[in-house]
């Protein structure tokens, strides 16, 4: 029984099968803004043919001077195009279009069909951080639809930052590359979240674009030995220099300027002995009676030794926590 949904003639071996060409582009690169292959393969097109009259690329090409026409072709269509050396080119919608792409590979793979040339041509490419943008995006819809998302303060969510700050800590000592990438998400969604509100401000509004402005700006003029004439050959004159600039750019009196006393206390003590050792002050631990001077003293030898007491607290509690889960196994086990 011969299936009659195909076409089954095959077109003469010295005729040429043509070119079928899915110019892709990205929503997250400006219109207009195409490769000189894209451009070139337009230009050069029998036809240009796009589903979508309100593709963003279309007041481009017209000014161009390509015509498009608006069809919705199916796989067959498109081969019959083709017929005799033409080249189609076809735009996909920002999502591409699965039901063209899956009949032109169940038509290739019948064998009853000579096919033309099968092209994907990327028109434009997304640029690192790209994605950045759809999340800045998503995030304002969020804000503005989601019953809880819409009534949070920034005092309502300093507490999931502090959280999400542990977690990645977390994710970074067990070494889990998956957890990891989630937990930097995570970070990152507190970030987007507090500049998404700061816009709503009535005074000193600012976006996720200040944000990346002031960061960028504090970037480069903190890295001269990168962007400028000066020299850092060690890590050590880095962090010198980094710590000179920002006593510069804050005013600060102090070396114990700009460190929060609200961090846990070993990492606290950690810091304030490092400030001490890089800016040169001379002055000794303070002696007293009691287990925090203790605990102050051996997190100033830690942070002189370049270990951050934190961390090495954290590693010794986690091995004391396995202890205790193998403890609670070897009960359980003599208990059955």
């Amino acid at each position: 029984m011969t299936d009659h949904s195909e076409p089954t003639a095959t077109p003469d071996a010295d005729e040429p099968t043509g070119r079928i060409v899915l110019l892709t582009t990205s929503h997250r690169v400006a219109p207009g803004v195409l490769s000189w292959p894209a451009w070139q393969t337009l230009h050069a097109a029998d036809r240009v043919l796009c589903a979508d009259p309100g593709h963003p690329q279309l007041p481009y090409l017209r000014e161009a001077g390509i015509e498009v026409a608006f069809e919705s072709p199916d796989a067959h269509a498109l081969v019959e195009a083709c017929a005799g050396g033409r080249t189609v080119v076809v735009l996909p919608g920002g999502e591409g279009d699965r039901r063209l792409t899956d009949s032109l590979a169940r038509l290739a793979g019948s064998g009853r069909v000579s096919m033309p040339d099968l092209e994907l041509l990327p028109g434009s490419y997304d640029l690192p951080g790209a994605r950045l943008l759809d999340l800045v995006q998503v995030m304002d819809r969020v804000r503005r639809e989601c019953p809880w998302t819409s009534r949070q303060t920034h005092r309502g969510l300093a507490k999931y930052a502090i959280e999400e700050a542990y977690e990645l800590v977390e994710a970074i000592e067990d070494g889990d590359r998956e957890e990891l990438r989630e937990e930097l998400g995570d970070v990152l969604l507190q970030v987007v979240f507090h500049a998404r509100i700061a816009e709503e401000a009535s005074e000193e509004a600012f976006s996720i674009d200040d944000v990346a402005g002031a960061l960028v700006t504090k970037l480069i003029h903190r890295h001269p030995h990168v962007f400028g004439d000066a020299q850092a050959e060690t890590p050590e004159d880095v962090s010198a220099h980094w710590q000179r600039t920002k006593a510069v750019e804050k005013r600060r009196e102090s070396v114990t300027d700009g460190i929060p006393v609200g961090q846990p206390g070993l990492a606290l003590a950690a810091k304030l002995a490092g400030r001490v050792r890089t800016g040169g002050v001379v002055v000794e631990l303070p002696r007293g009676e009691g287990i925090g001077y203790e605990l102050l003293e051996l997190a100033a030898r830690a942070e002189a030794a370049g270990i951050d007491p934190e961390t090495a607290l954290r590693a010794a509690a986690r091995a004391y926590r396995d202890a205790i889960r193998a403890a609670e196994g070897l009960a359980g086990a003599d208990e059955r």
